[in-house]
Parts: C-alpha cells; structure tokens; sequence
C-alpha cells in the first residue's frame, strides 16, 4: 500500500511487516530526490532506518538512482567519540549508506561529537542548515519513551541543536551497540524539536512491539514534553509508517488504515506528486 498524504494532515501508514515499510519509505525518497535532484535530507541513525537506507542503496546500484546533488544533516551524535569509533553516528552513516552511494562526502554533515567547545556546536549546525536553505525532508525513528534526535522526555519543544544529556532508558536502548566495558557516552548533540518541525517534510519510521507506547502516545496522546514526538502533531505534513506490531496499541488503527486507502485513491486521481516537498 502506498499512500500519500494530502497536506496538513498527520497521516499513519500501517504496513504488514517492516520490510513492506522500508520499501514505500523509499519510495517516497526516491520521489523527492528525482523531483529535486539537489533535495536537502535530514536523516537519522538506529536500527529503524536500516531497511530504508538498505532499499537505496539498492535502488543506488541497481536501478541508478542518484544522490550526487543531495546535502544531508543528520540528527546527532555523541559527545566524547571519534568521527572513526564504530560506533559514532558517523562511521554508521558511512557504512549503512554514504560510502555505497554517489553522494559526495562533502555534503553530508554529522555533528561534530569531538569539538573542544561542545557547546559551540549547535548554533553553527543550525547556521549551516540555514545556508542551505532548510531541511526538505526529514527522516525519523522514535525511541521507546517518544524521544526523537536525542530530545530526551521534558525536552523544550521549542528548542534547537544543542547538547543533550541522555536518559537512562536510552542508554539501555542503546548499550547493545557498545561493549562490556566500553566506554558508552552520556551526552550527544540533537537537532532539537524545533529543527525538526522546520522540516517541510516528515517521515517517521517504527517498527516493532517495543515502539508500540510510544507510536500511540505520540498519535492519539496530548501534546506533551513526555513524549517528544507528539509536537509531530503540529506539523503540517508528517507521515507515520509502522508495522502491525509498532501500531497494535492505536486506538483507531482500523481507521488509519481506511483513511490511507481513500487518500490513496485521492492523491493517485488528482494530486499525483502531492507529498514531494519544496
């Protein structure tokens, strides 16, 4: 099922299983980079995203989908390791995707975890975003407590690229990509929320049972600082996609899944390109 939203709306795409998901994902990248070659993509890092970045590529080397023109910013990165540690957002970016791509390395841009002035780093990440002339689509995972980027629960909604110190529920999410022993840090450098809603364009990818509290808080919840990813709410033109597991605690599923296909047939009639941003 590929369904494409209709503007100003939150829209939450149900997919049988994440493969499924990773493909329509990349279907709708593949749309806005061939629509506008020189796209400005914000893109994040985890295990959600893997299937995504792994379908372009595919489309990359098979089928010569290019992103030679393409800029990226990614989300964030941790405070305290090298750009070349296996486990810095960085080296991530350029095994799973930039290094399998024709994108140039120059314009891929990771926070830079190792700067003297940490602090430092946010503004000019933002400046830099700015030049660019903004984020054109933004690609999201969301943590098991709604967080999005590192913007930890009680996160401002207002705020922007700065250093975050990281919750404990996090550092758990995440201690299996380090290990015993290893130094895992504490901190890291976000795009804040604020960045994030900047973003003409929206995707936010879940899969799995684990997802399940949050994607519901984050669609059917109040707006709240608990969970970051409800202020998605606000956003004129998100997407949610999930697996069946990621929405077996939503409410209205059933519905969700009943609007996509009435908007499907919509979109494809009338307003064929309608998602593509810019």
């Amino acid at each position: 099922m590929l369904s494409l939203p209709i503007r100003n709306s939150l829209q939450v795409l149900i997919f049988p299983d994440a493969t499924s998901l990773a493909q329509k994902s990349a279907d709708l990248v593949e749309s806005q980079v061939k629509t506008f070659p020189d796209s400005v993509l914000g893109l994040a890092t985890g295990s959600t995203p893997l299937g995504l970045y792994q379908e372009l590529i595919r489309r990359h080397q098979q089928e010569g989908l290019s992103f030679a023109g393409v800029k990226t910013f990614n989300l964030d990165e941790y405070v305290g390791i090298r750009s070349n540690h296996p486990q810095s957002y960085r080296s991530f970016m350029d095994e799973n995707l930039f290094d399998r791509i024709d994108i140039e390395k120059s314009n891929t841009q990771v926070p830079d975890g190792m700067a003297e002035n940490p602090l430092e780093v946010g503004p000019a990440y933002e400046q830099s975003i700015q030049a660019v002339g903004g984020i054109d689509l933004q690609v999201l995972g969301v943590g098991s407590d709604g967080h999005i980027g590192f913007n930890e629960p009680t996160s401002s909604l207002k705020s922007i690229t700065r250093v975050k110190t990281l919750t404990k529920q996090t550092m758990e999410d995440n201690s299996r990509f380090f290990e015993p022993g290893e130094f895992q840090p504490k901190l890291a450098i976000t795009m804040g929320i604020q960045t994030i809603l900047n973003a003409r364009r929206i995707l936010l990818l879940a899969h799995g049972e684990n997802k399940s509290q949050a994607i519901r808080d984050m669609v059917e919840g109040p707006l709240s600082a608990f969970c970051p990813a409800s202020a998605l709410q606000f956003h004129p033109r998100t997407t949610v996609l999930v697996d069946e597991a990621a929405a077996s605690k939503l409410t209205l599923g059933n519905y969700y899944k009943f609007v996509g296909e009435m908007q499907d047939e919509l979109v494809r009639k009338h307003r064929p390109s309608d998602w593509i941003s810019r």
